[in-house]
């Protein structure tokens, strides 16, 4: 009986071998390695907008603009900055733009005497000409918290106030996935939105509940790809370098 006994531990001994070898192309690390479509390049220099983007404004070309009637950009340019004549109207993009990575930089005006609440520093983006990302002087400045500054206005208060004080340049960096909408004119998918505020989350995948309305519930319409604009409220508040990614 010693022979067998011998011969079965031996094929027990050889049995995790044997496992190991069948089991070896499941192990292999180059089984999950892709190695293909390889992603493009983007050149990323400092304090400069990434090689794919498209420069909306370099602080002299105002090229990329409209008013929002069409027509010439009755805004001031001065010292590489974009400021708001107040009672002018707004501006916009002359391209249409639909799921975007924008950067945005503005200030607001460092004189507050005499002005608070929604009449200091306030201005806009307005994704798609219908979704507003609020600009407002919102250091030590109290307003309804889905006002301020890093708000969808009237929808989605910031998840924290990253406001920095009047007169400083601040930044806004934005992720817009615009709505879909069906052939018949219903809503597939709501619009989103990430942004972070002076490089700080204000905004996490927030979902829209419609377009931005100053009195009542926002609501949807089916459109399509829109212009950026920014708003005019009376305020010179000023930008400068904006860029966009298409997504």
């Amino acid at each position: 009986m010693i022979k067998p006994l011998l011969m079965a531990t031996g094929l027990l001994a050889a049995a995790p071998a044997f496992a190991q070898a069948i089991d070896a192309p499941a192990r292999d690390p180059t089984r999950t390695e892709v190695w293909t479509p390889v992603p493009a390049t983007v050149a990323t220099p400092v304090g400069r907008a990434p090689s794919d983007a498209i420069v909306l404004f370099d602080g002299k070309d105002l090229s990329a603009w409209e008013s929002e009637q069409g027509g010439r950009v009755p805004w001031r340019v001065d010292d590489g900055a974009l400021t708001v004549v107040p009672g002018s109207k707004g501006i916009r993009t002359r391209q249409r733009f639909c799921d975007i990575q924008l950067h945005v930089e503005w200030r607001s005006p460092s004189a507050t005497a005499g002005f608070d609440g929604q009449n200091r520093g306030n201005s806009g983006i307005f994704l798609q000409e219908l979704y507003e990302l609020q600009v407002l002087d919102s250091h030590h400045n109290p307003t309804y918290a889905n006002g301020q500054a890093g708000s969808i206005y009237k929808q989605a208060m910031p998840l924290v106030n990253a406001s920095r004080a009047p007169g400083e340049w601040q930044a806004y960096d934005i992720i817009w996935k615009a709505p879909r909408f069906s052939q018949g004119g219903g809503l597939i998918s709501p619009a989103r939105i990430t942004v972070l505020h002076n490089g700080v989350l204000v905004q996490d995948d927030t979902v829209l509940a419609g377009r931005t309305e100053y009195i009542g519930a926002p609501s949807y319409a089916p459109h399509d790809c829109a212009p950026i604009s920014l708003q005019e409220h009376d305020s010179k508040v000023s930008y400068r370098n904006i860029w966009v990614r298409e997504l």
